[in-house]
């Protein structure tokens, strides 16, 4: 079969995500084949590489040899079982494990099966427990502005974003949305730590006047993704842990598209600094409830966790008479092979050292976009570990943004598929998410094809 047969029989009756089908009467779809490594390959032999691991999901790459034999094994085993009256190895192997990588004080794991639906369990899981506790006016959220969460109704009520929310508001939560650290609009000559701490004021002012009534804050740490790319000072989340405590409020850190390695640490949590009255405390912060997915599996298959603390999963322990179970769950609920690949994912971390080498692809990325940070039409290249980020604008200086339906995003991104180059933009931001794995030579490669791509994008 061609490209062109899968093409027709999936514009037939395949609905794809996130897309307005009709862009497809101009914008073929790229019908895949098979992937190995950072390079997805078509029917006709064509092969791309993915720059932004799939939705940022395979970190170690496609079809990892280590994960696809550990599935194999485990597929000879056990496929599925339910997790309601029943346990198998993977998932007990997979909570022990995470439960010591975590941040300190975590030591419960309740799987799902994506992203949204471990933020759902955050969310119910924080109302429920004040509930139980007798504390039934907390019925709110506090979030940040430009921030993404997911796509079911309680994630989705969560994030800033208009795009996403905006069709569904007569269907959604309403939460208390506060203005973002995002430092991309900070003032001139102003340091991010110093933006950060200035805007953290909002939030705090907001617990002043809603923690009786508020459940719990989330916030993505560090970097607001499907918001753009946009980034900010870990200072932000010391602040936030301690006022969270001082007002007597949960903190969901939704580490779903920034855990794992991606930032540079194995968790961005890891990053906040020591709280000002306690210099020698070690960095990082724990969160009350901690969601993973996309790399957990290392792209492989779909899995969820929602990681939280001892004393929340102690309000749910009760007689059955009681009634303050938690009665929420998913038919693939913690499932085997989903587990294991999550398994074998955790041991490359621990085999390859990937966090220090890391490193040095983080250096090599910054280095060969030394371009864009000169251009005219760019108003910022950031970064945050295996994550870059490159603002395109119609006013560099000013930060004018280029008006949405010129779709100059876009216009890299087609550039980029005939060099044969993934790059799915957001809106005017063209970023790198690479697997792990990528080479130096294939970080320049993607490098120069985006800085080629953003400069024909940009001509006027």
């Amino acid at each position: 079969m061609s490209n062109e047969d899968y093409r027709q029989r999936s514009l037939a009756h395949v609905w794809h995500p996130c897309t307005q089908m009709q862009d497809h009467e101009w914008l073929p779809l790229i019908p895949v084949k098979s992937a190995e490594g950072v390079w997805l390959e078509d029917f006709e032999n064509k092969r791309y590489l993915d720059a932004i691991s799939s939705w940022w999901t395979n970190i170690f790459g496609h079809r990892h040899p280590y994960i696809v034999n550990a599935l194999k094994a485990q597929l000879d085993e056990l496929d599925h079982v339910l997790l309601a009256g029943f346990t198998h190895a993977p998932a007990v192997e997979l909570a022990e494990r995470l439960l010591r990588l975590a941040p300190p004080g975590l030591s419960r794991c309740f799987y799902a099966d994506n992203g949204s639906a471990a933020v759902e369990v955050a969310l119910k899981m924080s109302f429920h427990y004040w509930r139980n506790q007798g504390q039934t006016q907390k019925t709110r959220f506090i979030a940040l502005e430009n921030s993404y969460h997911g796509e079911t109704l309680g994630a989705l009520a969560m994030g800033g974003p208009s795009m996403y929310r905006d069709t569904y508001a007569p269907l959604l939560l309403q939460p208390i949305h506060v203005p973002s650290p995002d430092c991309y609009v900070r003032g001139a000559g102003e340091s991010w730590e110093d933006y950060t701490r200035r805007q953290f004021w909002h939030l705090d002012q907001a617990l002043q006047r809603h923690a009786h009534e508020t459940c719990a804050v989330i916030i993505e740490p560090l970097v607001q993704c499907a918001g753009g790319m946009r980034m900010y000072h870990p200072l932000y989340l010391t602040l936030l842990r301690e006022a969270c405590d001082r007002y007597g409020v949960h903190l969901i850190a939704d580490e779903i598209a920034v855990g794992f390695g991606r930032t540079g640490r194995l968790f961005a949590c890891d990053w906040a600094p020591p709280p000002s009255h306690d210099r020698d405390a070690q960095p990082g912060i724990t969160p009350d409830f901690m969601c993973l997915s996309k790399g957990i599996t290392g792209g492989t298959l779909p899995l969820a966790v929602t990681l939280t603390r001892e004393h929340i999963y102690e309000a749910f322990y009760a007689e059955h008479k009681a009634q303050k179970a938690f009665l929420h769950s998913h038919s693939y609920t913690g499932n085997p092979l989903a587990c294991r690949a999550a398994l074998a994912t955790l041991d490359l971390f621990e085999e390859t050292r990937v966090l220090a080498t890391n490193r040095v692809l983080t250096q090599l990325m910054w280095s060969r976009t030394e371009e864009l940070r000169q251009h005219p039409k760019v108003a910022e290249v950031r970064q945050q570990g295996m994550i870059l980020a490159i603002e395109m604008a119609k006013n560099a200086r000013s930060r004018e943004p280029y008006p949405a339906a010129e779709r100059r995003g876009l216009r890299v991104y087609q550039y980029a598929l005939e060099q044969g180059v993934l790059l799915r933009p957001l809106g005017n931001v063209i970023y790198f998410m690479p697997p792990y794995v990528i080479t130096p030579k294939e970080v320049e490669r993607m490098c120069q094809v985006a800085t080629e791509g953003i400069r024909l994008a940009t001509r006027d």
